[in-house]
């Protein structure tokens, strides 16, 4: 039976990768993880960009990001983070008054990173159309508990 050489650990003749330690085990194996190391190593120093921004499945929401974008797309960011934040400060002004959670809620749910956040439990990140439903119903519910009460 074969051993891993970087910890010693029995290994079968298939594997690609040590279960202990991880290192590879094939050529192969060694190539393909050099190229995701690299590819890691681009997009930490920013040198590529990452998802389908027009499509709404970015895997980042950061501002970092911002020079990749396009107008349209930067504008809607920008947009989206006045309007969260703007939002969620005015709610808190009313905070005792029960129509400011649902207005604090709204200016959570249109940030952009709560897209990214949202992405892993539901295996892909909500549309902005979606986000943008959230807020006015949750605005609209808000409001007019402020109002109504």
């Amino acid at each position: 039976m074969p051993s891993c050489p970087r910890c010693d650990a029995p290994t079968d003749d298939g594997d690609r990768y040590c279960a202990e330690c991880g290192a590879p085990q094939t050529e192969d194996a060694a190539e393909e993880l050099d190229e995701y190391v690299q590819r890691q190593a681009q997009q930490i120093s920013g040198g590529g960009g990452s998802g389908e921004e027009s499509g709404g499945d970015a895997s980042s929401d950061g501002l970092a990001d911002m020079a990749d974008l396009s107008d349209r797309e930067q504008l809607w960011r920008r947009g989206c983070y006045v309007l969260g934040y703007g939002t969620t400060v005015v709610a808190l002004t009313f905070v005792p008054a029960i129509g400011a959670f649902p207005l604090i809620l709204a200016g959570i749910v249109i940030l952009p990173p709560l897209r990214r956040l949202t992405a892993e439990p539901l295996g892909s990140s909500l549309k902005r159309e979606v986000m943008a439903g959230l807020y006015a119903i949750l605005a609209l519910i808000g409001v007019a508990l402020l109002i109504i009460l």
